[in-house]
């Protein structure tokens, strides 16, 4: 990984990308959802302050667990005055996003253990079909997967 010399103390997007390991692509479009923030220079080029790694890095942490980014934007939002987030506000956060998480693993493993009963019918059309028609849900009423207008 490239290392930054100490004296400077704003990054170029090209310096950013190098270090985060982030595409630039990836930065231009963290910073229009708001989660990094730059600078631009008399040249109209995009500085971005030194703590911009530790956002990057904080940001490419959630996204691997699957949290949303409107949610990771929300969350960064919430650090007094837009601060560069901290190991206590990641462990403080991550708590919070656990029983997200735990809910979309349980879900994950019931489709898995599902799943082999959906392989042979192609047309997802059994009489309680599980990836369709979760739980039953409209087991009471109708069978098959989809749903056709009710006539009154």
């Amino acid at each position: 990984m490239p290392q930054i010399p100490e004296k400077i103390h704003e990054l170029s997007v090209g310096q950013l990308s190098a270090r985060s390991g982030a595409a630039v692509s990836a930065l231009h479009f963290y910073e229009s959802k708001g989660l990094i923030s730059s600078r631009r220079t008399s040249g109209n080029q995009r500085r971005y302050s030194r703590d911009t790694l530790r956002r990057v890095a904080f940001v490419r942490a959630a996204q691997r667990v699957g949290i949303p980014l409107a949610t990771i934007r929300d969350a960064l939002a919430e650090l007094p005055e837009e601060r560069t987030p901290t190991r206590e506000d990641w462990a403080r956060l991550s708590e919070t996003w656990r029983s997200e998480l735990d809910e979309r693993i349980r879900q994950l493993n019931r489709l898995r253990d599902h799943l082999t009963d959906c392989i042979g019918c192609g047309c997802l059309s059994l009489e309680n079909c599980v990836l369709s028609n979760p739980d039953d849900v409209f087991g009471e009423r109708l069978t098959g997967s989809r749903l056709l207008a009710e006539k009154r």
